[in-house]
């Protein structure tokens, strides 16, 4: 699933004249591959010692360049970081309010919420409606447990 992914993440970017360098296809790659929903710096720690040329402004260009082509989204983290997701497959995200993990959440009704979502927030605002980021927020499994929790559902 994931060369799939990379093969038509890499198509799109050819169709657009995007130059493919070798640090680009990486990164790219490694989004893909790594739903850890890593930040710029945890990227380049990731990769510098892989990739030939590679530097924190080559990563940084590179996720701005993603995030334009909608290919990545921009995750804020309560603690102020930026992390990025490769958005290939729609879906949303819980964060944990104790520990910051962000997890993804795949379910086969999300584009028919996002659809309503939008056409709601049109009719109430007359805003344009361009995009939106789900997010919801609670404490992860872990977490629960060392807080010692009882989690009922």
């Amino acid at each position: 699933m994931a060369e799939a992914e990379l093969d038509r993440a890499l198509e799109m970017l050819r169709k657009h004249k995007v130059r493919l360098t070798p640090q680009r296809k990486t990164i790219l790659e490694y989004l893909i591959s790594h739903h850890t929903h890593p930040s710029v710096e945890m990227i380049y720690a990731d990769l510098k010692d892989q990739v030939d040329n590679i530097s924190m402004a080559t990563v940084y260009n590179t996720i701005k360049l993603f995030v334009d082509y909608n290919l990545v989204i921009e995750l804020k983290n309560g603690d102020g970081s930026t992390h990025y997701d490769y958005f290939g497959r729609p879906h949303y995200h819980v964060v944990c309010d104790n520990c910051g993990k962000i997890t993804d959440v795949f379910d086969e009704h999300f584009s028919e919420i996002t659809k309503e979502l939008s056409t709601m927030t049109r009719e109430k605002t007359h805003y344009l409606v361009t995009g939106s980021n789900i997010e919801i927020h609670g404490l992860c499994p872990d977490c629960q447990r060392k807080l010692h929790l009882n989690q009922t559902l």
